[in-house]
């Protein structure tokens, strides 16, 4: 029986049998028996290496945070993760960068802390317990964002739309989805990724843009 503890875009957490990759954190959101019971506790939501200077843990350890997986960085981002400043250090100054040079709230601040980013964006990710989104028009968002049609969640992936499963992406069809259009990634992470914060992306994408018959290589590419 698979763990309730892979998530979607959406930041909603699901039992899936598939292997997910990278892992990540809320705090501790199960009991002594394994069930959920809380979608989050507290505002650090991290994204974490599935391997760390030979740390073992069992999954959802009593008392312990739970542990969580995401297909790829990209579906963590629109589930309101940002890079954990410990085990992927690198990519959280990357990510601070980014931060910056998108100019977010972070007035007279340097180099803005862990706390501070995350109480920015924890405003951005949730109301009252519900995952919030907004409306903006397609062309003006970056590679990397998500997406809703309502049912399913597509990646904006080199100009074209992709299916977002646990397993995997897929073609999606774009002419179906209404202007202007329900983000899922959070405001400030949208900034992130338009400010060129090169973002982790399954490598299913990549599979189905050299497919295509217009595919060139990109700075997606690299991730």
């Amino acid at each position: 029986m698979p763990h309730q503890n892979r998530v979607t875009p959406f930041g909603t957490l699901v039992a899936v049998t598939a292997r997910g990759s990278p892992m990540g954190n809320r705090g501790r959101l199960h009991d002594d028996g394994g069930v959920i019971r809380r979608s989050y506790q507290g505002k650090r939501w991290i994204i974490c290496l599935l391997e760390f200077k030979d740390r073992r843990r069992a999954v959802m350890t009593p008392g312990q945070y739970t542990e969580l997986f995401f297909l790829d960085e990209a579906t963590a981002f629109a589930a309101g993760h940002r890079p954990c400043a410990e085990c992927q250090r690198d990519r959280f100054e990357m990510f601070r960068q980014a931060w910056i040079r998108a100019g977010l709230d972070t007035v007279g601040m340097a180099r803005p802390s862990a706390v501070t980013i995350d109480n920015l964006l924890h405003r951005e990710r949730v109301a009252d317990g519900h995952k919030l989104t907004y409306s903006a028009r397609l062309e003006s968002l970056p590679n990397g964002t998500f997406i809703s049609d309502e049912s399913d969640a597509n990646l904006l992936f080199k100009n074209r739309l992709l299916r977002w499963s646990p397993t995997s992406y897929a073609s999606a069809s774009e002419h179906l989805l209404p202007e202007p259009v329900q983000v899922l990634t959070p405001r400030p992470l949208v900034a992130v990724l338009a400010a060129g914060y090169p973002i982790g992306i399954h490598s299913s994408a990549f599979e189905l843009a050299r497919a295509s018959e217009d595919w060139a290589p990109g700075p997606f590419e690299a991730s």
